[in-house]
């Protein structure tokens, strides 16, 4: 078993935060929240404690949903319910939005960025997927194209996430799936493949594993699945139609949590899934010693009544082992230190 303790609780938003995410470095996180802004939070010289080193304040009017780094550290993308995606930068020494985004036709849920870089994705309630693709000129403007709209689901579009590795890009909606989506050699059009059933309501958060093999999903059915890739050369016989791989689900968490899961995430460093729940609750799975690769086993290692409201973020740090960042609708920010327990 283990343990969380709490190493500090952050205020400063007015309402509810909705999301946040490390920076690459890990010496930064930029939070977001029902205030319209988004705010960066520094660490200390002693770095034992943080605080709000910059508040983005003038870049949309409505509620930001959600916030995202890309993988080189310069550019921090926010999703707005005003239906657009701001880029912000700091070329100039200051954070600017240099970049609006605009298109969707409803609130935008979540951004994010490829780990190559050179795409970005958006979701909405307006039940689509945008794939973005970056231009970067030295001393011009960097440029945004849209160069796919992806229409397989049929309800509000909650969460997107690429694959740590590739330029596979998962989504996660309000009409019960996960969708998988990826450029065709052929011609570079994006495709839908086919989509991943077994929750029986709201999908709300997804992430793959550090490898790319697994993906977790949490739903509004109080479970978490764990899908497992399966290529055509796997020995256990799963079919794979054009050679093309397929997902599977191969455990579901059920009976841990009393309320809606809004999100999750799979520590890359130590392979501990952490849960962000509405029954105020924030937990810690890690997959057992003598579990199977094909039927997963995991145990519940961690449980702590993390905020007096409901849990809307997860996140592990990049590099320190056992920290993890949560986020509320009570309007605070804790960060957390998990530690084995005898």
């Amino acid at each position: 078993m283990g343990k969380l303790e709490l190493l500090q609780t952050l205020t400063g938003h007015v309402g509810r935060v909705w999301s946040a995410a490390w920076h690459p470095t890990g010496t930064v996180f930029a939070s977001c929240g029902e205030d319209k802004t988004v705010r960066v939070w520094a660490q200390s010289e002693a770095g034992d404690r943080w605080a709000a080193q910059t508040v983005l304040t003038d870049g949309q009017s409505r509620t930001i949903r959600d916030v995202a780094w890309s993988y080189c550290g310069q550019y921090l993308a926010s999703a707005s319910f005003d239906t657009t995606v701001a880029i912000w930068d700091r070329k100039s020494g200051e954070f600017e939005c240099n970049a609006t985004l605009e298109g969707h036709d409803n609130e935008v849920k979540s951004v994010t960025w490829s780990r190559s870089g050179s795409l970005l994705a958006t979701c909405s309630r307006d039940k689509s997927v945008w794939i973005w693709e970056i231009h970067h000129a030295p001393d011009q403007e960097d440029e945004y194209e849209c160069v796919a709209v992806l229409n397989g689901h049929t309800q509000d579009v909650k969460k997107v996430c690429w694959h740590p590795h590739d330029d596979l890009l998962a989504s996660a909606s309000y009409d019960n799936t996960i969708r998988l989506y990826r450029q065709d050699p052929a011609d570079n059009e994006w495709e839908m493949l086919d989509p991943l059933e077994s929750h029986t309501s709201t999908v709300w958060s997804i992430a793959f594993d550090a490898t790319g093999r697994r993906l977790a999903s949490c739903s509004e059915d109080h479970t978490v699945k764990l899908w497992q890739r399966y290529g055509p050369d796997n020995t256990l016989g799963i079919p794979c139609p054009a050679q093309s791989a397929v997902w599977k689900c191969v455990c579901t968490l059920a009976g841990y949590h009393t309320r809606s899961v809004y999100d999750l995430d799979w520590c890359k460093r130590t392979g501990l899934l952490a849960t962000a729940c509405g029954d105020d609750m924030v937990r810690v799975f890690r997959e057992t010693s003598d579990s199977d690769p094909n039927e997963p086993t995991f145990e519940l290692v961690a449980a702590v009544e993390a905020h007096t409201q409901d849990v809307n973020k997860v996140a592990w740090h990049p590099h320190t082992p056992g920290t993890l960042l949560t986020t509320s609708d009570d309007g605070e920010i804790k960060l957390w230190q998990y530690n084995e327990t005898d």
